[in-house]
């Protein structure tokens, strides 16, 4: 069985809450209980709610906690990159690629931030 890998998408929105603590927590623990792997992939593509400096302070805080992260934006990793609005040709590139081979009826594409 491979290794299991969980992955916490806050919004960089201001200050951690309680939900997504926990959230981060569960998805910690999964991991960690199978040997596997927790990423941290920064969910930022609502540019207009974006908090300067809420990706450092969450980072921060779940360090303090101890709750560490394999890959993520402050760290380096092979499924980079781990700020979802940096992901914009990665799925530009396979929504193409599902439209010409004819896969799908709707494709829903992300529009991503000006």
């Amino acid at each position: 069985m491979a290794n299991i890998r969980t992955r916490f998408a806050p919004s960089p929105t201001g200050f951690l809450h309680i939900g997504s603590l926990r959230t981060a927590l569960f998805a910690y623990l999964a991991a960690k209980s199978q040997a596997g792997e927790c990423i941290l992939r920064v969910e930022d593509t609502d540019r207009s709610r974006f908090v300067k400096g809420s990706v450092e302070n969450l980072i921060k805080i779940l360090d303090w906690l101890g709750i560490t992260f394999k890959e993520g934006p402050h760290l380096s990793g092979d499924y980079g990159p781990y700020t979802q609005s940096e992901r914009r040709d990665i799925y530009d590139k396979y929504a193409k690629k599902i439209i010409r081979a004819g896969e799908c009826i709707l494709l829903f594409l992300y529009a991503g931030a000006a």
